[in-house]
């Protein structure tokens, strides 16, 4: 009986180690595609991040140069009312 057995065990426990080492294979695998992709999207994600703050610097510079315009009008207006009058 034990003549029957022992070789479906050792077949069972060489399957098994089959299996283990394929899901360990494959889990390392798909651990470097996540890494690889973490890394990509971190990429990309600090140059969004540089896009975005380049638009909110000129963002913030608008009001500033309205005033500046604002100035530069009444500059003008005072000019042109001297000189109309001169």
């Amino acid at each position: 009986m034990l003549e029957n057995i022992l070789p479906s065990l050792i077949t069972g426990v060489l399957a098994l180690i089959g299996i283990i080492f394929t899901n360990v294979m494959s889990n390392k695998q798909i651990e470097h595609k996540l890494e690889v992709n973490q890394a990509e999207m971190n990429i990309k994600l600090d140059y969004i991040t540089a896009q975005v703050e380049q638009h909110n610097t000129g963002i913030q510079q608008i009001p500033v140069l309205a005033e500046k315009v604002k100035n530069l009008e009444e500059k003008i207006k005072s000019i042109e009312s001297q000189i109309s009058k001169g």
